[in-house]
């Protein structure tokens, strides 16, 4: 009897195998000879299951996604205003070593994206998303009247979503000057600014 198998747990595993290869080694290093080992596959079977080695990177670069939007969503939960902004914030910099990872796997693929069509429509797509709701929740704070509202919103998120970026790529490049407790010092202020 022929053995059967589960389509989708096996992407699954060729997915989490790529992405601790570039938790762990950079995404230089996520071949598809490197990510077939990583799984227990031969080379073959990732051909049943992805076109090319650039499926299976944006297969794991989705994935890193969704477990982040997974997350804030829990964090979100039952939160509206700069409450929830700041949570919002706060998850989207590296201050633990999950963090450090998935904005160390994002980070990595920036470069690869502007040279792939596909992945940078994921990144512009997930960009907009996670601005879509710092921009909501802006509005909720400044309708609460949390934050002063003379200033654009979108221009407001804009700024933020540059601070995390900026400062979450110099707490992984220096993080003896860039200390967890600085970069939260700093985005904490940064609200702190806002306030009406």
């Amino acid at each position: 009897m022929p053995k059967i198998v589960n389509h989708e747990e096996r992407r699954g595993e060729v997915v989490a195998a790529a992405r601790r290869i570039i938790l762990r080694e950079g995404i230089d290093a996520a071949t598809t000879r490197a990510i077939a080992k990583e799984a227990g596959y031969s080379n073959g079977v990732l051909t049943h299951y992805f076109a090319d080695k650039d499926e299976i990177l944006l297969s794991a670069l989705e994935a890193s996604h969704r477990r982040i939007a997974d997350r804030l969503r829990e964090k979100l939960s039952g939160r509206t205003g700069l409450a929830a902004l700041r949570e919002l914030l706060l998850d989207n910099v590296p201050l633990d070593d999950e963090r450090a990872g998935e904005t160390g796997l994002e980070v990595g693929f920036w470069g690869r994206s502007l040279t792939s069509p596909a992945l940078l429509e994921v990144q512009r797509r997930e960009a907009a998303e996670l601005r879509y709701v710092m921009t909501s929740l802006l509005r909720s704070a400044a309708e609460a009247g949390e934050i002063r509202t003379d200033e654009d919103l979108e221009d407001v998120a804009e700024r933020l979503l540059a601070l995390v970026d900026g400062l979450s790529v110099h707490r992984l490049l220096y993080p003896g000057h860039v200390t967890g407790e600085r970069l939260e010092r700093l985005i904490l202020g940064e609200i702190d600014r806002l306030r009406a």
